[in-house]
C-alpha cells in the first residue's frame, strides 16, 4: 500500500501547489496593471510600479523597481516620455534583455494611439512639454480599446502556449468595453461644452473625448507649480470666461484648486485620474464610472 500512499501524497501536493503564472508583467502605471489583469487573468503575475497618488512624471528608479524589472517578461508603460526620468535607468540596471526598448518584452501604449497636444516647437521655457504629445492618454476609452487589442496580441506572442487564452480574454474585454463606452458616451451628453479649469494637462484626453473645454490651468506652464501671481491672473480671467468647476487629479496638491474654488465660487473636483485614485476606481470600468459621475455633479 506504500505506492498508493505515495501517489495520494503526490496528488495532494500537486493540487495544493499553485500554478506559476506564465507571464511576469511589470506595469509602469496602475491603468496598465489593470488592463494586463483584464487580459492576462490567472496566466499573468502583475507588479505595478506606481500608484494613483504619485505624479507619474516624478518617480525615482528605486532599487525595488530595478529588482522587479529583473524578472519581468513584459514591461507595459505609457511611453511618450512620461517615464523618461526613471524608466531608462530601471531598464539598464535590471540587466534584463527581454524588456529593453525594441524587444518583444517592451510594450509602449503611446505607439498604439494618436496623441493630442503635440507641441509646435520644443523650448524649455514653455515648461514640461512632451515632444511626442500629451502622454496622459488613458482617459479616452477609445485609446484603451486600441491598446488592449495590441497588448493582447503581444501577450499571446510572448506566451504562445496560452495564446488562445489571452485572445479570448481580450475579445471578451473589448466587448464589455465597447458596451461600457457606449453607455458612458450617452451618460456624458450633458457635459458637452462644459468649461473647466485644470491643474495640469493630465485630463486633456477626457476633456477632448467628451467635448468639454479647458479655459485655464492652475499651472502657469506645464509642470511648473502654481504661483500666487498666476492664480490671481486666472481668477481675473474667469470673470470674463467663467468655468463650471476646477478639476485636479488625485495626486495633485489640493491647495491651489481650493484657493480658486473659494474665490471664483465654483466647485473643486478631485478626479481619480487612474485606477486606485479613490475607492470606486478599483478597475478600469470603475475609473470611468467614477470620473463621469463626478463631472456630472457640476454639469447643471
Amino acid at each position: 500500500m506504500g505506492w498508493l500512499s505515495n501517489t495520494l501524497t503526490a496528488l495532494i501536493l500537486l493540487i495544493a501547489t499553485p500554478v506559476a503564472a506564465a507571464l511576469n508583467i511589470f506595469a509602469c502605471e496602475p491603468e496598465w496593471g489593470a488592463l494586463a489583469k483584464e487580459l492576462g487573468g490567472e496566466k499573468a503575475s502583475i507588479y505595478v510600479a506606481t500608484t494613483a497618488f504619485q505624479d507619474p512624471h516624478r518617480i525615482e528608479a528605486r532599487p525595488s523597481l530595478i529588482a522587479r524589472a529583473r524578472t519581468a517578461d513584459l514591461l507595459v508603460c505609457t511611453g511618450a516620455e512620461l517615464e523618461a526620468g526613471w524608466l531608462p535607468l530601471v531598464q539598464t540596471q535590471s540587466g534584463n534583455p527581454r524588456i529593453q526598448t525594441g524587444q518583444a518584452g517592451y510594450f509602449e501604449a503611446a505607439r498604439e494611439v494618436t496623441l493630442i497636444e503635440i507641441p509646435q516647437r520644443l523650448d524649455r521655457s514653455l515648461g514640461d512639454v512632451h515632444a511626442a504629445g500629451n502622454p496622459h492618454l488613458h482617459l479616452d476609452p477609445h485609446n484603451i480599446a486600441r491598446i488592449a487589442a495590441a497588448l493582447g496580441d503581444r501577450m499571446a506572442q510572448l506566451d504562445p502556449g496560452d495564446a488562445a487564452y489571452y485572445r479570448e480574454r481580450t475579445r471578451a474585454f473589448l466587448e464589455r468595453w465597447r458596451q461600457a463606452t457606449a453607455r458612458w458616451e450617452k451618460q456624458a451628453a450633458p457635459l458637452k461644452g462644459m468649461t473647466l479649469v485644470v491643474h495640469h494637462k493630465s485630463l486633456s484626453y477626457v476633456i477632448n473625448w467628451l467635448g468639454m473645454r479647458e479655459v485655464g490651468s492652475l499651472e502657469p506652464k506645464p509642470g511648473l507649480p502654481p504661483t500666487a501671481t498666476h492664480l490671481s491672473e486666472l481668477l481675473a480671467k474667469l470673470s470674463r470666461d467663467p468655468a463650471r468647476a476646477v478639476v485636479r487629479s488625485a495626486y495633485d496638491d489640493p491647495r491651489p484648486a481650493d484657493w480658486l474654488s473659494e474665490r471664483a465660487k465654483i466647485p473643486a473636483l478631485t478626479l481619480p485620474y487612474t485606477v486606485g485614485g479613490n475607492d470606486r476606481a478599483k478597475d478600469l470600468f470603475g475609473l470611468f464610472d467614477d470620473t463621469l459621475a463626478r463631472l456630472l455633479t457640476v454639469s447643471k
